[in-house]
C-alpha cells in the first residue's frame, strides 16, 4: 500500500459539490482535504488530499483531478513534470536529479507545466475540511 496526494480543482460556487464528489468517490488518509485559493484567479479553488492504493487501483474518475507532490517545509506542491522544467530552467538546459533546488523560492505555490513551460501559481489556505464531519450543520 502506497499514500497518493491528489489534487482536484474546482471554481469557487462549485466547491461544496467538488468536495462532497470527493469525500463520496475516496477513502481519505487524515480524515482531511486541503483547500487552497489560487491567489491570481481568486474564483479557482485547489483541493489537495491523500490516498491509498495498490498497485492495481483504479481510482474514481474525478474531473479536473492530477496527482501532484508536496515539499512541505516551503508548502510547494508540483508535479513531476513541473519539478523537471525548474531544474532545466535554472540548470542551463539540464535535467539533473540532483540538481538543489532553492524551494524558498516556491513557497506557498502550486508549480505545473502547460504549453508555455513552468507555471507558478500563488496559493493561499482557505480552509482545512475535517471529512468525518464534513455536511453536518
Amino acid at each position: 500500500m502506497r499514500t497518493q496526494l491528489l489534487c482536484t480543482f474546482s471554481i469557487r460556487d462549485r466547491l461544496e459539490d467538488i468536495l462532497e464528489l470527493i469525500i463520496e468517490c475516496n477513502d481519505i488518509l487524515y480524515d482531511k482535504v486541503y483547500v487552497f485559493q489560487n491567489l491570481s484567479e481568486p474564483n479557482q479553488m485547489i483541493c489537495t488530499y491523500n490516498v491509498m492504493y495498490e498497485d492495481d487501483y483504479i481510482a474514481d474518475d474525478i474531473p479536473n483531478t492530477i496527482s501532484l507532490h508536496r515539499k512541505k517545509q516551503t508548502n510547494t506542491l508540483y508535479s513531476i513534470n513541473a519539478l523537471n522544467e525548474v531544474i532545466r530552467d535554472l540548470n542551463g538546459g539540464v535535467l539533473d536529479k540532483r540538481f538543489p533546488v532553492p524551494w524558498e523560492e516556491y513557497k506557498n505555490s502550486l508549480l505545473l507545466t502547460n504549453d508555455a513551460g513552468l507555471n507558478k501559481i500563488p496559493t493561499k489556505l482557505h480552509k482545512i475540511i475535517d471529512t468525518k464531519n464534513f455536511g453536518e450543520v
